[in-house]
């Protein structure tokens, strides 16, 4: 069946007409010829909005990894599955077969068993880009258990909110962590972390930096004697299509960070077949997706959808400017990589360097560049199609979300013709619809409103763990019998979507999205600080940076504002994490607000834009004076 394939435009509209027209028959079409089931489903779909409620190939029996790994191994089994490039270059890479992954996840399967962990329990994964992230998510899925990895640039604070909420019954982690010349002390977080949460039993530790730790007795065990002593036999828990594959969280606008839970057959089926067509991969290829395992785009375009197509994935654990800014295009040279996946800030920041940086590397092997994270403005995408891509690779400018799953409005590489800053047309089976703010849906095209999707797709989150009204309310409750995905989104004359951005209180720094309420909250624990309002600004490398106007309890605060402002970023690195430091903070009198007490955050964000031309009628508000003070002290 060439469904599985899109090979030209003409063929995308069709196929694309039969995913709409037909969604059943389709996704029922792309499962049953490129996957394994122990069992069959008796439903393929059965979905309600109100409620919300979505379930794909209810009653199959599956699991993932066999999927991913076993199935390889007659035809693959001496094919590279994941190709480590270290942090440092003087380190060798080292090749993964999948006859090796299979062993190496059965024996961490096997040690997760021996630990007492079992199918359902929640396994929390902080661990840098080593082999042994992607590996440990595949052993809980081996066996059952619910993978949470939490990106390990996140703050103690931070992970034990998320250990928490999901109530986790394991911590996977490492000594430490290599970061370009830095080491961190990824173990200390764990340890200062888990003086919050009780539920936790087990530590398991790899070794990774070879720093002293301190291991608590009874609770902090060695990774690797257990694996070595562990059997390389593990038989795959059977699984049903809607069990919980894995839990990982988003930032919200407002309050805690939302567990969005993925489930098992539609993720995979999506994912996979996502992967296939976004990026062209074909049988030898060796694929770059530069993300961390603990984003989303590392779960779906790092481990699970590569791997369901017997492809060579490369984890990369260091960062784009270490021991220089030639790096990715020393590895691309490297390792001949045809498909190379990244974030705009990247780029921007690539392209700040001098061009002789890219012009020494032979990048001959590209065939399809990606975006992901946030839409990638004009100047970087020229400066990617042209330097990186030589005019001749294709960019595919992804735009999804961790609660999607996967990739939901992309070109085709080879397929759909790109153009600068559109993510150009849905992908196959998505139904997308703009809606104006009265709930009506904006027909034709030149058009702008909110980006929803009408439809259900395989891989889409069902829940938010352990609240299922907040995931109604967030996602289902704007807009009747939609998906409302919180962005914004302009359709043009040809019918290609261009991403706008969130229309929520949520901003997106440097590809990461940052809820501002959380990082008010950690500004407001300052003993100086008596309330705070957080906006974005344009930057040029990270694409949004971090705005703040700040009100002290005592206005005449006369300490040094430099210091105040060092021990505010403190505070935020030490809640959150240092992805979440403010760029700019403006001390003020006071904040402007309605009646009601509302924050006029858009006042604020002009001010931030520097664009105070128009600030709209600020008559309305309860102190329409703190306006001009604030504007006249402008950073």
């Amino acid at each position: 069946m060439s469904n599985y394939h899109i090979k030209h435009l003409e063929e995308y509209y069709q196929v694309y007409r039969k995913s709409v027209r037909e969604p059943e028959n389709f996704w029922e079409e792309v499962a049953e010829e490129h996957f394994m089931w122990q069992k069959k489903w008796d439903h393929v779909l059965s979905w309600d909005f109100i409620k919300p409620e979505v379930k794909w190939f209810e009653g199959a029996q599956l699991n993932i990894t066999e999927n991913c790994i076993d199935r390889h191994l007659a035809t693959r089994g001496n094919k590279t599955a994941i190709l480590f490039e270290p942090n440092d270059p003087k380190e060798d890479a080292e090749h993964i077969t999948y006859t090796q992954l299979h062993q190496r996840v059965n024996k961490f399967a096997n040690v997760l068993k021996d630990q007492g962990i079992k199918k359902g329990d929640r396994v929390c994964v902080y661990l840098p880009m080593i082999p042994e992230l992607a590996i440990a998510v595949l052993a809980c899925a081996r066996i059952g258990a619910i993978h949470s990895v939490v990106f390990a640039g996140f703050s103690a604070t931070a992970l034990s909110t998320r250990i928490n909420d999901s109530d986790c019954k394991m911590v996977i982690t490492s000594d430490g962590s290599y970061r370009g010349a830095k080491t961190i002390d990824l173990k200390g977080i764990v340890d200062e972390a888990l003086n919050e949460c009780t539920c936790v039993e087990t530590v398991l530790v790899a070794k990774r930096i070879h720093s002293d730790i301190d291991m608590k007795s009874g609770r902090d065990k060695w990774l690797q004697p257990l694996l070595d002593a562990a059997s390389t036999d593990c038989k795959a828990a059977l699984m049903n299509a809607e069990d919980p594959l894995f839990i990982l969280y988003t930032s919200g606008s407002t309050g805690l960070p939302k567990g969005m839970v993925h489930t098992t057959a539609g993720y995979m089926v999506y994912t996979a077949y996502s992967f296939k067509n976004a990026f062209q991969y074909k049988e030898d290829d060796v694929y770059w997706c530069t993300a961390d395992i603990g984003w989303i785009t590392g779960h779906s375009y790092i481990v699970y959808g590569p791997l369901a197509n017997g492809a060579t994935t490369i984890m990369f654990e260091g960062v784009p400017s270490y021991p220089d800014f030639g790096r990715f295009w020393e590895i691309i040279e490297k390792h001949k990589v045809n498909q190379f996946y990244t974030a705009p800030t990247a780029i921007r920041a690539l392209a700040k360097q001098g061009l002789e940086l890219v012009e020494k590397y032979d990048l001959s092997t590209l065939k399809v560049l990606g975006s992901v994270g946030e839409p990638i403005n004009e100047e970087a995408w020229h400066w990617y199609n042209d330097n990186v891509g030589k005019k001749k690779s294709p960019i595919v400018d992804t735009w999804w979300q961790t609660e999607t799953g996967g990739i939901m409005i992309t070109p085709i590489p080879f397929v759909t013709p790109t153009k600068p800053t559109y993510a150009t047309l849905p992908f196959i089976g998505i139904q997308p619809a703009l809606m104006d703010e009265d709930g009506n849906e904006l027909k034709g095209n030149q058009i702008d409103g909110r980006l929803c999707i009408k439809f259900p797709w395989p891989s889409m989150a069902r829940t938010i763990w352990g609240n299922h009204q907040r995931y109604k309310d967030t996602y289902f409750s704007a807009y009747k019998n939609m998906y409302f995905t919180g962005d914004g989104a302009l359709r043009d004359d040809v019918g290609y979507y261009r991403i706008t951005g969130r229309v929520d209180d949520v901003i997106i720094v440097s590809g990461h999205n940052l809820g501002t309420a959380p990082i008010e909250d950690a500004i407001n624990e300052h003993p100086a600080v008596a309330e705070s309002a957080i906006v974005g600004f344009p930057h040029d490398v990270k694409g949004n940076a971090l705005y703040g106007y700040v009100i002290l309890k005592d206005v005449g605060e006369t300490r040094d504002q430099d210091n105040l402002r060092k021990e505010i970023n403190q505070i935020i690195t030490e809640h959150i994490g240092p992805i979440a430091k403010l760029d700019k903070i403006q001390f003020t009198k006071g904040l402007p607000k309605t009646r009601s007490g509302k924050i006029m955050r858009r006042i604020l964000r002009k001010i931030a834009h520097k664009d105070t031309s128009n600030l709209g009628d600020t008559s309305t508000l309860l102190n329409p004076e703190v306006v001009q003070d604030i504007m006249d002290n402008a950073l």
